[in-house]
């Protein structure tokens, strides 16, 4: 099942500031700790039970772009998640269950 959400990440986000100056662009990691808690609120796997398997970094995400996470979960047990700024897809990749 395919599920999808907005994401919200405020214009004064903290990141910001220094992920570039004069040209702020939302660092990767925010976005994977964004993608990881909407996949805890949808599964109850907590973050640390994920591994990133895969992961692209295709746009800039600038302040005020609209965000919206698309993931579903595949017969592996991973989950392949999508981040688009409007129509645009900013990143995208795959999670894998933690093997302990």
């Amino acid at each position: 099942m395919r599920v999808e959400a907005a994401l919200e990440i405020a214009n004064d986000h903290p990141a910001y500031d220094g992920h570039f100056p004069g040209q702020p662009i939302l660092p990767a990691v925010v976005i994977l700790a964004e993608v990881l808690a909407n996949v805890e609120a949808a599964t109850g796997r907590a973050p640390q039970d994920w591994e990133v398997a895969s992961a692209k970094f295709l746009a800039p995400v600038t302040p005020g772009c609209a965000l919206t996470l698309a993931h579903e979960v595949l017969e592996s047990g991973g989950v392949r998640f999508e981040v688009r700024c409007g129509a645009v897809i900013a990143a995208s990749g795959t999670l894998a269950p933690r093997r302990e």
